[in-house]
């Protein structure tokens, strides 16, 4: 019987390392001979394990064996009726969650601070994107959760809507109230797709954001490897109820994902599983109280405010996952890049993303008290250091409207297209994307019309420092517009 002490696919790749067969099989580098020098330095048994689909290693394709069995103890593990492993990132995930719910023409209701794979999926499904503006918070300039009331005007607005799509939670740690949502999309007979990038330990823990099984959501894509120990490009799909047959998902899955997976992500979400279904309530609750500590902390520095509760309205039903760190920098004089560039410089101290006013370090359940206090320490030397220094006040962060739709997404992006001067496109129909990465958080997307304060905000990241990303011209220059 399987049991969440083991892991099938990590035995399996022991047994197969013990064995000391002699490979004729690809990878080519023959558990590492090929290639001596990355040998030494990745570990002989890294590359004794980087194998490849064979009969006692299973295929992700059409598992039966131990990816099956792996996949089953993670379903269990995470609250799911199916687990889906996945080495393409999240991002495979959200695609075959979309196109699953979307057809051609269908409409699905999302935030507007979506991430870009959403869009893409949009794109290769011909979905007709309707935005839900999200709740904004002024004092640190992001945007938050969607609230019910809002996603009712959307969803009286569009009744043959196919799907929700909810993120859950942000970057920035903020969840919508999921449970009160997939209720209300249930009742209006849309499926309910949740992106839980950054939400794969929320089902460890009681202080924590409910999370997309708990809500009985059809659907939700998880980033194992950012916040529940598997490595960097793995993640998992889960399935719940009969709204979608798991083969259809499957079938869906095998278009996106490689037929040639990585092991060693495989076993890393084999391993991960078995740690966060043995450990995950102590480690999430460890990272919970090291959080809290710091926040604690950091705004009693001087200069420096860390976003908790106290941003969430009361009665909104919005929530805080409370091991993400949101601190604001603008009352230093400086934007959050510059924040993140002394930390990493000065004090070799790497955050998640930083933004104009803020910058995010994440608690992970990877984190002791040594390295939170380095944090701290950190923080408050940069801002005693910047005390005494001239305030220049960040540039005001306008709330954007959300930008009218000329095309659908797919019409526009497979659409004749011409360079036009960005400063001067205003206007124009955008045939591609622009974001600010970290989030990843489209400014303006394939099919909808340039406004002069898009044009402007995307200066004003440029001048600041941020990186901007999706556009074909790097510079940003030139924009391609529909001819």
């Amino acid at each position: 019987m399987l049991s969440q002490e083991s892991t099938p696919i990590l035995d399996a790749l022991k047994n197969y390392m013990h064995e000391n067969t002699i490979s004729f099989h690809v990878p080519g580098h023959k558990h590492g001979v090929g290639n001596p020098e990355f040998t030494e330095f990745i570990g002989k048994n890294a590359m004794n394990i980087d194998l490849t689909i064979m009969p006692d290693l299973d295929s992700i394709m059409h598992p039966t064996g131990v990816i099956k069995d792996a996949e089953t103890l993670a379903a269990e593990a995470f609250g799911a009726d199916r687990a889906f492993f996945l080495v393409n990132g999240t991002s495979s995930g959200i695609q075959a969650m979309i196109m699953a719910a979307c057809r051609e023409g269908d409409k699905i209701l999302l935030p507007r601070n979506a991430h870009k794979s959403a869009i893409s999926s949009i794109i290769l499904s011909g979905a007709e994107p309707v935005y839900i503006r999200p709740e904004i918070s002024k004092d640190y300039g992001i945007a938050m959760g969607i609230t019910m009331s809002e996603t009712s005007n959307v969803i009286r607005k569009n009744p043959g809507a196919k799907a929700l799509f909810i993120i859950n939670t942000t970057y920035y740690g903020v969840a919508s109230p999921l449970l009160e949502l997939a209720k209300l999309a249930h009742e209006n007979n849309m499926a309910v797709l949740v992106d839980e990038a950054h939400g794969a330990h929320l089902a460890f823990h009681e202080s924590l954001p409910h999370s997309a099984m708990e809500a009985e959501a059809d659907l939700s894509a998880s980033s194992t490897h950012k916040l529940a120990g598997s490595l960097t490009q793995s993640s998992m799909l889960f399935l719940k109820g009969e709204r979608f047959s798991p083969e259809y998902v499957k079938s869906i899955l095998n278009i996106f994902q490689t037929t040639s997976p990585s092991y060693i992500l495989l076993a890393s979400l084999d391993s991960a599983r078995k740690n966060m279904a043995l450990r995950g309530r102590e480690l999430v609750a460890r990272a919970v109280n090291l959080a809290q500590w710091a926040r604690y902390k950091i705004n009693h520095i001087r200069g420096l405010r860390c976003m908790g509760s106290e941003v969430l309205e009361f009665g909104r039903g919005l929530d805080l996952d409370p091991t993400k760190l949101c601190i604001s920098v603008k009352e230093l004089g400086i934007t959050g890049y510059t924040a993140a560039k002394i930390l990493r410089e000065k004090y070799r101290i790497q955050v998640e993303l930083s933004d104009y006013y803020n910058i995010l370090a994440v608690v992970s359940i990877g984190d002791t008290k040594s390295t939170v206090s380095a944090l701290v320490k950190a923080l408050a030397a940069m801002a005693g250091d910047l005390g005494a220094s001239k305030k220049i006040k960040p540039p005001h962060v306008p709330e954007l409207p959300i930008p009218e739709l000329a095309l659908l997404p797919k019409e526009a992006f497979f659409s004749e297209k011409r360079p036009h001067d960005f400063k001067e496109s205003y206007g124009r129909i955008s045939g591609e994307m622009i974001m600010a990465y970290p989030p990843g958080i489209p400014i303006i997307c394939p099919g909808e019309i340039i406004t002069r304060d898009i044009i402007n905000e995307v200066l004003m990241l440029k001048e600041a420092g941020g990186l901007v990303q999706g556009m074909q011209d790097r510079h940003l220059n030139y924009i391609s517009v529909i001819k």
